[in-house]
Parts: C-alpha cells; structure tokens; sequence
C-alpha cells in the first residue's frame, strides 16, 4: 500500500483538506515574502528610518541585508521545490519561517518606532501563520517514517542539546547581572538605546525551550521531534550568518562601540559551518522522492 502514496499525499494526507491548506500556505508566506522584502530594503536604503544608535543601526542593516539576500530567496526556492513533491523542501519552508519569525520580534523590539513598524507587526503576523500553515500540511507520523534506520538521530539530538545549554548560559551569564544590578541603564544594555535585550526575551521564553523538548523527543524517536528538529537547523544556519553580517556592519558602523564586534563575525560564520553538518545528515537520511 505504501508503494502507491506519492511523496505529496505522504506530506499533507490523502484529502482534498490537505490540499487547501497547501494553497493558503502559499498565499501566506508569498505576502510574507513581499511584506519581508519591504520591511529589508526600507531599512537598506531609505534614509533616516533607523532611529537608534549608530552601532544597533548597522546591526539592523546587516539582519536586513542577509534576509534580503538569503532568507528570502531561500524562502521562495523552497515554496517552490514543495510545490513539486519536495519533502526537504517543506523543511527548508519551515525553517526560513521561523527565522523570520526571529527577526520580526527583533526588528520591533530592538529599532525604535519608525515608519516600518506596521510593516514589522505584519511580517511577524505572516512568519507565525505561514508556520502554522506549514506544519498543517505535513502528515507528523508518515514524515518520520521517511527516515532511515540509519538516521544519526541521537547525535543530532546531543548537537541540538549542547547549543541550547550554550545559548542559555551565556544569555543567563548577561540577564542575570542585569536583573541583580542596582545601576541603571544595566551595564548588559549600555549603548543598545534598548530598555530590553530581544534575544533574551524570546530565546529564554520560547525558542530554546522548544529546542531541548523537540531534542528529547527526536532522541526518544517521538515524531514531532524529526519535523520540529529540522527546521530548527534550518533557521539555525541562516541566522548564523545574519549574526555574523550585523556583527561587522554593526562595528563597521560604530567601531569604537562595544555592542557589535567583527571579530565575532568569523566566529558566527563558523558556527553556521558547523551546523552545516547536522543538516547534512538530517537530510541525508531523510527520503525526498523529488517532484510527484
């Protein structure tokens, strides 16, 4: 019976339900896509939208530079490649949404109100449908089935765990002090023009717990944790190199500030290498029959 299920029925079901949810998929992330682009080139290359320090400047321009120039084209490749069977593409689909979703809660947290901000709200709005509508489309239980018994999925698990004990120490080892300081602004937001740190907020609250249960469920070879995991090293990839783009943009644009550094710019880009690896066996091990 398995034999007969081609690799689009196997992602969103054998129902016409299935379908329709596709098409509101890509109706969705096609105006995320449009609503992102806006959002990046503004804060490219109009003058005077960017109201906050210097540094922070730069480091928006960079995030908007490489959404303009990657994410978003990855974006539409993977749209693209789901639409004709792609598995792995509708991986690549979630992930890149995700990191949209990252960076519209950086963009309106961490730039001071301008004449994007409405623009912001709606990439954000868009980036959580489009990830709803995303995940709707996919069959959990037969996606998980299309790995190999081969499949590394402890050791990616193990990677998943290790970054996400990282990240939370050293966001902790900034907060931390921060909470406990009687000195105001905390010393972990001098220079930023910030009254919070956007990457604490949502990495603390949501993404990173999220990461170490989706890690415990793909080391316990539950099906949320395939699907969920994947995308994860995704956006991973992606933002690796956002950080390390607004790291040098944001020195370049004020060298003498210590809230961007572009030594931290190699750093941030070998990560991003690095999480090449997982991904590779991830879908290495993942079948993608191609177009149906």
């Amino acid at each position: 019976m398995a034999a007969t299920v081609t690799p689009r029925q196997t992602i969103l079901g054998r129902d016409r339900a299935g379908a329709r949810r596709l098409g509101a998929a890509y109706w969705v992330s096609g105006a995320l896509a449009a609503v992102s682009a806006i959002a990046a080139a503004g804060m490219l290359f109009v003058p005077g939208v960017l109201r906050g320090p210097a540094v922070m400047n730069g480091s928006a321009r960079g995030t908007a530079l490489v959404m303009l120039v990657v994410g978003l084209p990855l974006l539409v490749l993977s749209m693209y490649l789901a639409g004709r069977g792609s598995i792995r593409a509708h991986i690549v689909w979630l992930g890149v949404v995700a990191y949209v979703i990252y960076n519209a809660v950086m963009f309106i947290l961490g730039t001071p109100l301008n004449q994007l901000y409405l623009v912001y709200e709606a990439m954000l709005a868009l980036s959580i449908w489009s990830a709803i509508l995303v995940i709707g489309t996919i069959d959990v239980d037969s996606f998980a089935q299309r790995f190999s018994r081969a499949f590394p999925a402890r050791a990616i698990a193990a990677y998943a765990l290790v970054m996400v004990a990282l990240n939370s120490l050293v966001w902790l080892a900034g907060a931390v002090p921060a909470v406990l300081s009687t000195s105001s602004p905390a010393s972990v937001l001098e220079g930023t023009g910030l009254v919070t740190v956007p990457t604490y907020d949502q990495d603390l609250a949501f993404w990173l717990p999220l990461t170490a249960v989706a890690a415990v469920w793909l080391w316990r070879r539950q099906a949320w944790g395939y699907l969920i995991i994947g995308a994860v090293l995704t956006s991973w990839i992606v933002e690796g190199v956002g950080v390390a783009v607004d790291q040098w943009m944001g020195s370049a644009a004020d060298p003498a500030s210590s809230v961007a550094s572009a030594a931290m710019t190699p750093v941030f880009l070998a990560l991003a290498l690095i999480g090449l690896v997982p991904l590779f066996f991830y879908f290495r091990n993942l079948r993608d029959e191609g177009a149906s």
